[in-house]
């Protein structure tokens, strides 16, 4: 217990006499932590705003990036209601991206818009939180601590374009954000949700006809997608199909429609095929009557499909099998109810006298 007293002794006295220390880690109050060479400490602070953010500024035009980020963060700090502050906290977010640490430079881009929305450079910064997150989606990696390569995540870029998208929806980086998120969603094989990302572009963005119709055709893509993974999905199917008539109906001059009529015909067909397994599943298990349900769907699905042909001939074939195993099944029916009736009769009959 007196041990970690002392220790807390000990590091509160270095806390308090760090204050003004010429060694090269530097404790200033309200900044926090610095690093700075023996012999250049305090050389670049100012005592107002507006020659900090000097200092800061010509710093980073010297592309001496430690020093800006330092004098930047100054003005932050010390000064953070003065006309300097805005300008300062964008020149941190620049320099991250100079250094390669886009995930912070992110994060500082996105202060300066919470924080001073009002600031004459909005739309840059938008354009810059876009290249980086567009360079996220290209397969960059995030990395931990800000400085080791980890992994790329498509889930996370999704989040980075949607705070662009909340940032400015109706800015011109919100139509290619919000269709970025879908493609993010795409990339990580999450389908539905890059169906929701894509359908909210085209909802929004229905004013947009370019955005709009391309937003639609990608969400009748994805359900398409979602149909084929891992086994088929026959609602997702149908999904996909009635996007794809939407998209024809809501945009006929665009220059994808035979790709989606062609697209609608082989989802009809696949639908068709899939019914036929069914049917051939329960054929096999001698349950003729779903069969026949099967068999019967894909004619609806698709008349003219190779598996149409082939589902009328077991039709033909099954359908008096079907109608004996229904009069079977009947009369195994009557023969039941007419066992518990003789049974409930007995039951019911009085004990004869001994």
């Amino acid at each position: 217990m007196n041990r970690w007293f002392y220790c807390l002794i000990v590091l509160m006295g270095i806390v308090v006499g760090a204050r003004r220390c010429p060694a090269p880690i530097i404790f200033r109050p309200g900044e926090g932590w610095t690093y700075e060479p023996v012999g250049q400490t305090g050389k670049w602070e100012r005592n107002r705003a507006k020659d900090q953010l000097q200092v800061a500024q010509e710093s980073f035009d010297k592309k001496d990036y430690r020093t800006a980020l330092k004098a930047a963060r100054r003005v932050v700090k010390v000064w953070p209601l003065s006309d300097h502050a805005g300008p300062a906290q964008y020149l941190l977010g620049r320099c991250y991206e100079e250094r390669k640490q886009d995930e912070k430079a992110f994060k500082e881009y996105q202060r300066v818009l919470q924080k001073y929305p009002k600031i004459p450079n909005y739309s840059e910064i938008l354009q810059r939180e876009m290249a980086i997150a567009n360079r996220f989606l290209g397969g960059q990696w995030f990395k931990l601590w800000g400085y080791i390569p980890f992994f790329p995540s498509m889930d996370k870029t999704a989040g980075l374009f949607d705070q662009i998208v909340r940032n400015g929806p109706f800015h011109e980086t919100g139509p290619a954000a919000q269709m970025a998120i879908g493609a993010a969603r795409d990339k990580q094989k999450n389908y539905p949700m890059a169906v929701k990302a894509y359908e909210r572009a085209a909802d929004r963005y229905y004013d947009k006809p370019t955005v709009a119709a391309d937003a639609l055709y990608k969400a009748g893509t994805a359900w398409r997608k979602q149909s084929q993974k891992a086994e088929y999905d026959q609602s997702a199917a149908d999904r996909a199909i009635d996007t794809f008539n939407q998209f024809k109906a809501d945009y006929r001059s665009d220059k994808r429609i035979p790709e989606a009529t062609q697209t609608i015909l082989d989802l009809k067909t696949e639908q068709a095929r899939g019914a036929f397994e069914k049917g051939r599943y329960y054929e096999r298990r001698e349950k003729y009557q779903g069969a026949l349900v099967y068999y019967n769907e894909v004619l609806v699905k698709d008349p003219a499909s190779p598996f149409a042909e082939k589902a009328r001939k077991r039709i033909e074939y099954l359908r008096p099998l079907a109608a004996e195993q229904a009069k079977q099944r009947e009369q195994a029916e009557k023969d039941r109810r007419e066992a518990v009736r003789k049974a409930a009769q007995k039951l019911a009959a009085p004990t004869p006298a001994k």
